[in-house]
């Protein structure tokens, strides 16, 4: 069975990525792109190029959208609702659950069908083994296009709900960003003593990475609503420790404002009866 036939609306950095991938496993695809010029290196893999995002959506029955942002999507697609009818889009434009699942319902009243998703990757890794997808919505048509989808990542369904690839995305994402902070907030008190990088890094990464492998145990506490069992460090302990984080930064001449929000949060933890429980305990603060 030759590869389907796929068009990919939005040329951006990330858009090129997913139309040389999808070039690159043999799929004949259109590209359209806002502003004319970006589709040369395409073109010269095989592509072709459509005068106008209706005229794209018109060659294929995939269409795959990565685009600026939620209001970018409707600019370029509300125009083109006629020959979208039939059709599968999955939309994979950075999002919020909310706007993917607006996007899922703008989808059904016009007969498209709709799979929203989340790309968790770089552009130099798609088509590599370090590149994941999350995809959510119509679960027929993600199967349907697998093959295809998978010739940009691993691809993983999670849900009928079109808003859980958002979700998911938006979740890894927020991690991601908090680990950076850490990390930013190490090199920044490291800095002011003029620590070599190649000493101090090296033990940064492997740290960090140690304290990764008890993030699926943080999650089943979290899904359980149990904090209490299996507790090796508690939270009263963690939150009287946390303060010379705090002072080290103010006597280095650091900010601490990327790693002071936790302090309050463990502070009202154990002020609330739960210090001999786990400092994971703070996610039911959040909550609230």
């Amino acid at each position: 069975m030759s590869p389907s036939p796929v068009t990919v609306l939005g040329l951006g950095a990330m858009g090129k990525a997913l139309a040389t991938a999808f070039l690159t496993g043999g799929h004949p695809v259109t590209v359209w792109n806002r502003t004319p010029g970006k589709a040369g290196p395409l073109l010269a893999l095989g592509a072709t190029a459509a005068e106008t995002a209706a005229g794209a959506v018109a060659a294929n029955e995939l269409i795959v959208a990565c685009l600026l942002d939620h209001a970018s999507v409707h600019e370029t697609l509300d125009g083109a609702v006629a020959e979208l009818a039939g059709r599968t889009l999955v939309n994979l434009t950075n999002g919020t659950p909310a706007q993917a699942r607006e996007l899922a319902a703008w989808a059904e009243e016009h007969g498209i069908t709709y799979v929203d998703g989340g790309i968790m990757a770089v552009p130099p890794g798609i088509g590599t083994e370090q590149a994941f997808l999350l995809y959510s919505g119509a679960r027929d048509a993600f199967e349907a296009h697998r093959p295809a989808l998978e010739r940009l990542g691993a691809a993983h369904f999670v849900g009928t709900d079109p808003g859980l690839a958002a979700l998911y995305d938006i979740a890894l994402l927020s991690g991601m960003y908090g680990m950076f902070s850490g990390v930013f907030h190490a090199l920044a008190l490291t800095s002011t003593e003029k620590v070599p990088a190649d000493a101090f890094g090296p033990l940064l990464a492997d740290w960090i990475g140690a304290m990764a492998g008890g993030i699926p145990h943080f999650a089943r506490q979290v899904e359980t609503g149990d904090y209490v069992n299996g507790v090796v460090s508690n939270a009263a302990m963690q939150a009287a420790a946390f303060g010379n984080l705090l002072r080290t930064a103010e006597d280095q001449g650091v900010s601490p404002e990327l790693i002071a929000p936790l302090q309050p949060l463990m502070d009202r933890l154990v002020a609330e009866g739960n210090g001999s429980g786990d400092v994971t305990g703070v996610v039911e603060l959040l909550k609230r």
